[in-house]
């Protein structure tokens, strides 16, 4: 077993669905969660960022959409919290949270977009990135064969893979009235 990561929306009702279809079209693989997580595992730049800096894209839309706000998961803090203090710094954060992201789908679509044209475009990405030593995302396969979909949706997606289910997640999301977009973890 392994964290995962998905993407959600201010209207999640709404765009749920139990079609397997669906969540092989617009699912994230576990290496995204790794990928994501990443600037707490390694000292130094780690791989999304390096992207960034390679591709000249601030990726920082991307690490907002890790939030606190998620009423189940204020709820898990708020009850965790020792006294009102840190209750009330809690509700802070998440208040921050959830202004920081608001309204975010355009800005975000803009920059997966922008990855998906930039990406491809660079040399060999695997050999130009620096995994500091702790490889958990198998960076030669995962960064390699951009325009190739290798998985199935979920198991064995390499990063362009992810990146296209997470845009055709957005434009899903748009079409059903989402404005505002961020991952959970389970």
């Amino acid at each position: 077993m392994g964290l995962d990561i998905f993407l959600q929306a201010n209207n999640q009702e709404e765009l749920d669905t139990d079609e397997q279809d669906f969540f092989c079209l617009h699912s994230l693989s576990r290496r995204f969660c790794n990928l994501m997580c990443r600037r707490n595992v390694v000292e130094g730049e780690p791989e999304l960022e390096q992207i960034g800096r390679l591709t000249g894209l601030d990726i920082s839309p991307l690490y907002d959409m890790i939030t606190d706000f998620t009423d189940e998961s204020l709820e898990e803090q708020l009850s965790l919290a020792d006294d009102d203090e840190e209750r009330a710094q809690i509700v802070q954060r998440a208040t921050a949270d959830k202004a920081r992201i608001t309204g975010n789908l355009d800005i975000v679509a803009t920059l997966i977009d922008q990855l998906l044209h930039q990406v491809p475009l660079l040399e060999d990405l695997p050999s130009r990135l620096t995994d500091h030593g702790v490889d958990t995302l198998h960076s030669e396969t995962y960064f390699a064969d951009f325009t190739q979909n290798p998985g199935d949706g979920y198991i064995d997606n390499n990063f362009g893979q992810d990146l296209r289910n997470f845009r055709r997640f957005l434009a899903y999301a748009k079409e059903n009235g989402s404005t505002t977009v961020y991952f959970s973890f389970g």
